[in-house]
């Protein structure tokens, strides 16, 4: 979103509010003023627009997962806990362009354990996800998928289509976390006896698909 350097004439207690506010928000003084203009003008910012897609994907999040605060407008992170000995947890960590082009953001999943057989699993898991997810990417004529794995972690860009609202698109990164989520535990719960369940869990990215591409 674009923009200007404006010169404005304010009372010495409006912008001592204002920075007061701004640091309480941990935000800059021109930022703040531009958000506070643009609600009250009813345009849409940056931030607007990022509190609606978090807005969305807070609303779909079960029990089974927690929210994680967090100061940056353009960050979430939301955690869960495996049914695994010692109950490690993996966490999902959105984080969203202020002007998405390409792609909407970043969603990074990280295992928070010692162990290396889990660490293990959780790679295995996800060079699986990754093939599947290009594959069917792919065959939509999307070629801009882009993920990385590292150690325990996986991370991967949210793809902006540019179809979707804000609303939409809290809805689709939601949706997509938890079918994630869901596939990742099933691995990691048995996986010896993946290959059962994978065809379930493929129809159901499948769907997912059918929905939203992100």
């Amino acid at each position: 979103m674009k923009k200007s350097v404006y010169s404005l004439v304010l009372m010495d207690d409006v912008i001592k509010a204002v920075d007061d506010e701004a640091y309480r928000l941990g935000t800059s003084r021109s930022n703040l003023i531009n958000q506070i203009l643009a609600q009250h003008l009813s345009c849409v910012t940056p931030e607007m627009r990022m509190r609606e897609i978090f807005g969305q994907i807070e609303e779909l999040m079960s029990s089974s997962f927690r929210i994680q605060e967090q100061r940056s407008p353009s960050l979430m992170t939301v955690r869960t806990a495996l049914e695994y000995k010692y109950r490690p947890t993996i966490s999902y960590k959105v984080e969203l362009e202020r002007s998405p082009e390409v792609y909407l953001g970043t969603l990074r999943v990280n295992i928070r354990t010692q162990s290396a057989a889990l660490i293990d699993m959780f790679h295995r898991f996800f060079a699986y996800r990754a093939k599947l997810e290009n594959s069917y990417l792919s065959r939509l004529g999307i070629d801009s998928y882009s993920c990385e794995i590292g150690d325990g972690s996986f991370s991967r860009k949210l793809i902006n289509t540019g179809a979707l609202s804000g609303e939409q698109a809290g809805e689709a990164i939601g949706e997509y976390i938890k079918d994630l989520d869901r596939a990742v535990k099933t691995y990691l719960a048995a996986p010896e006896s993946f290959g059962e369940n994978a065809p379930i869990l493929e129809k159901n990215y499948r769907a997912l698909l059918g929905r939203y591409i992100i």
